[in-house]
């Protein structure tokens, strides 16, 4: 039996928290619960799941292949038609990078898409229907 209950949160450096949290608020509809202006970050939650968001300090870029750490972040959607209206409205963000659209993941039937945010983290969005 595990000694855990599973993730209370996830913390993500991001390199410009006003940006990720305007993505995260407007285009996936999170809601700010708190945050730390002497320390800058912003908590965020999607109802079920929480993000702490932290300003990066320096110009390090992410480097899912280097770094050790964070190698993206995944979120999960009600069905396959979310996943493609989501799919939209995410990709025309301000700041958004696609690094690809909307396929399967494998041989499926699970669906994903993954960007990168305006802060710069890698996010997975995806639909299961199993």
């Amino acid at each position: 039996m595990s000694e855990t209950l599973g993730i209370d949160h996830l913390g993500l450096t991001v390199s410009d928290l006003e940006a990720s949290v305007g993505f995260f608020t407007g285009a996936l509809g999170w809601s700010q619960f708190g945050g730390n202006p002497d320390y800058p970050s912003a908590y965020l939650t999607d109802g079920q799941a929480k993000l702490t968001l932290w300003q990066q300090r320096g110009d390090v870029p992410f480097d899912r292949h280097s770094n050790v750490g964070l190698h993206h972040t995944a979120l999960k959607v009600a069905s396959s038609a979310q996943l493609l209206a989501l799919f939209d409205k995410v990709s025309a963000w301000p700041g958004v990078t696609v690094e690809f659209g909307p396929e399967l993941s494998g041989k499926g039937p699970k669906e994903h898409f993954m960007v990168r945010e305006p802060g710069g983290t890698r996010l997975e969005l995806s639909y299961d229907p199993r």
